[in-house]
């Protein structure tokens, strides 16, 4: 299985897409452990009806992970989140969530 990942070009002058091959079951593996990250769980009886709203996968500050990570993970880039600058389930959210009107997805998918 291949997935992409961007990595500065040493020139400062944007970025380049790196394939890299994993492993049989590698993603699967990246996914469990990920996924244990949330800060809220749908399935947790204390889960909020609002929260269905606010999930990350729709919030603006939201940038979906290209390949096949990217269906479900992406980054934080909200300064205001205690989740800034981390990788994050799309159905995972935090209180300074942002609609952007839609949910992303990303660019290759």
């Amino acid at each position: 299985m291949i997935f992409s990942r961007l990595t500065s070009n040493g020139a400062g002058k944007g970025c380049e897409v790196r394939a890299t091959l994993c492993r049989a079951g590698e993603l699967d593996e990246i996914h469990s452990r990920w996924v244990e990250n949330r800060n809220r769980r749908t399935d947790d009886p204390g889960y909020q009806e609002s929260w269905y709203d606010e999930q990350c996968g729709g919030c603006r500050f939201w940038i979906p992970l290209s390949g096949a990570l990217g269906s479900d993970y992406g980054a934080c880039a909200n300064s205001a989140s205690p989740f800034d600058g981390t990788i994050r389930f799309e159905h995972d959210g935090c209180e300074e969530f942002e609609d952007s009107g839609s949910w992303a997805v990303p660019d290759d998918a």
